[in-house]
């Protein structure tokens, strides 16, 4: 028998970082995963379904997430960039550094949801 609490219910174990061995591509794939548990707090939909983001690519050993908002007026400009990194980081189990930056160009359209996510909004595709 193990010492070794067991997780509640619900919860992750965390992943030692020294335990992570991550291949090429495995950190950009993971986080593109971690972005669609990401959501808009006001459209319920989650950050890739609805287009937010545009790029995900490991440079001088980071990943760098490249993202946009609806509106620059967005009032989850300054907390969806963090949670968006935070969800990235746990995905990674912290090996590799993340930045996301907010970038409005292109600026985004409800052409860059995807066809559920437009649907879910009420949008119809021509």
């Amino acid at each position: 028998m193990s010492d070794a609490a067991e997780p509640a219910p619900g919860r992750r174990t965390p992943v030692p970082a020294g335990w992570l061995k991550l291949g090429p591509g495995d950190a950009s794939y993971a986080a593109w995963e971690a972005l669609r548990s990401v959501y808009d707090p006001e459209l319920y939909l989650d950050v890739v379904s609805l287009g937010l983001v545009y790029d995900v690519r490991e440079e001088e050993g980071s990943l760098v997430v490249e993202m946009t908002m609806t509106t620059p007026g967005c009032p989850a400009a300054e907390s969806l960039p963090e949670i968006a990194r935070s969800a990235i980081d746990d995905a990674v189990g912290g090996a590799v550094p993340v930045e996301v930056r907010v970038v409005w160009d292109p600026p985004w359209s409800p052409a860059m949801m995807d066809d559920e996510a437009a649907a879910a909004l009420g949008f119809r595709r021509r």
